[in-house]
């Protein structure tokens, strides 16, 4: 284990560690240890510098790869995921937890790296635009922009629902409560036509409306972060040669305008 990194027992407590990479389905920890390590590969040309994780969730990838940076920090809009990894997570070294609305005027134009990875596909439209604008505010010259959503679109998305139903019957993870297409909405997903989305209510503090992944269009991302930042590269994973019919998550490479 890289030293200063929390032990297995520690990154497992958090709650989407323990339902992706320590899944006891083996596709799922498949799936989601490879995008956990395309995001370190991403990440590390800019090791020792500082790296903010927008949208960090339980912590799991500040507590993967804090030890490669000077400084690591991590922010959610959700009040009770900071507080949890404040109390897992919080004391290990160069480390911090904060919300979203911490985020000052000395923080702009300071991160060596900035990753949003799987956050962009819960937020409603305008939210979006504006967390993608603060990304490129927020990454320092030299740096770039780290940018994850799922694929929900194709032969990925048919896949995807196949597993999760089969998933759900299994009660692996939380699958058996999935989001349901209709039949007449997955041959729309299937051939690139849009799903109507449904925002859904909070249900922690910090966080007002959001979105599931049904009818989510990853292009609809590439397109804004285009408008609002310089796009030098997209990749995919877990089988970066196989495009976007055949993945799970694209990713952008991107730095500020």
């Amino acid at each position: 284990m890289t030293p200063g990194a929390p032990d297995s027992d520690r990154l497992a407590g958090g709650h989407y560690a323990r339902k992706q990479i320590f899944s006891r389905s083996r596709l799922v920890a498949w799936s989601h240890g490879s995008r956990f390590d395309m995001a370190r590969a991403l990440v590390a040309p800019y090791a020792g510098g500082r790296l903010l994780d927008y949208g960090c969730g339980d912590g799991t990838f500040i507590a993967m790869i804090h030890a490669a940076f000077a400084e690591s920090r991590g922010v959610d809009a959700d009040a009770e995921q900071i507080a949890g990894c404040n109390e897992r997570l919080g004391d290990l070294p160069g480390v911090r937890f904060t919300h979203t609305t911490a985020l000052a005027p000395e923080d702009m134009g300071v991160w060596s790296a900035v990753t949003c990875m799987e956050t962009l596909e819960h937020c409603l439209e305008d939210e979006r635009r504006a967390i993608i604008a603060r990304l490129g505010q927020l990454c320092a010259p030299g740096g770039r922009i780290i940018i994850s959503v799922p694929i929900e679109t194709g032969p990925s998305l048919v896949g995807k629902q196949t597993f999760r139903a089969l998933a759900g019957l299994r009660r692996v993870g939380d699958y058996q409560y999935r989001e349901r297409y209709t039949f007449l909405e997955m041959v729309r997903g299937l051939f690139g036509r849009r799903v109507p989305r449904v925002a859904h209510g909070a249900e922690s503090p910090g966080v007002t409306s959001f979105y599931g992944h049904k009818g989510f269009e990853w292009r609809d991302v590439e397109r804004e972060a285009a408008e609002r930042l310089i796009i030098e590269a997209r990749t995919f994973s877990p089988l970066p040669w196989a495009g976007a019919s055949l993945n799970s998550q694209v990713w952008l490479v991107c730095r500020p305008r």
